[in-house]
């Protein structure tokens, strides 16, 4: 190949390479583009110690070179930001997976441990609306009261269905409001 079509074979890797880089940078790309690096190098030593007689294709050479220059010592810097953890695009990746982590077991051990007191206290709640509707007494009826009666017919209740998964809902029959269990859907 002619000089000529060597320069323009340059400019067009040099711009590739320097997209490449940009996106491996910002984590679309998973590799570090080694390879085309290594063919824009081999480019550029082909003609690094050959005098080029046409001034407009040495100096458009000169520049792409200086361009791959620069572009390899900002490289160079960012990767080694990156291999020290330092890299604000890492940190960010980093933190915010962490943040996701801590937001997940969060979530989690509310949903464990509150979920069964929200579903009691709103058993509670409902019940208590359910005496209202029906002209009973709400006075004695309490968060211990509806545990206690709960906890003691669980036993019964897990033999009956055949598992520990259950639901409460209240419901009005015969003009009495009562706490009715079924399976737990998940």
């Amino acid at each position: 190949m002619a000089i000529a079509d060597d320069v323009i074979l340059l400019d067009k890797k040099l711009s590739e390479l320097i997209t490449r880089y940009e996106q491996y940078f910002i984590g679309l790309e998973k590799r570090e583009p080694l390879i085309l690096l290594g063919e824009v190098e081999k480019l550029v030593r082909r003609y690094t110690g050959t005098p080029i007689t046409n001034t407009m294709y040495k100096h458009r050479f000169t520049m792409l070179v200086a361009r791959l220059n620069t572009y390899r010592e900002h490289w160079n810097r960012i990767l080694k930001l990156m291999e020290d953890g330092r890299y604000s695009r890492d940190r960010f990746i980093s933190d915010l997976r962490q943040n996701q982590k801590q937001k997940s077991e969060r979530v989690l051990a509310e949903a464990v441990a509150p979920s069964a007191e929200s579903d009691l206290d709103r058993l509670v709640n409902e019940f208590r609306e359910a005496r209202k509707a029906c002209n009973l007494p709400v006075d004695t009826i309490t968060r211990e009261l509806i545990e206690a009666t709960i906890e003691k017919q669980k036993p019964a209740l897990v033999a009956k269905l055949g598992t520990e998964h259950l639901a409460f809902r209240v419901v009005i029959e015969d003009g009495k409001a009562k706490l009715k269990a079924g399976l737990r859907k998940h």
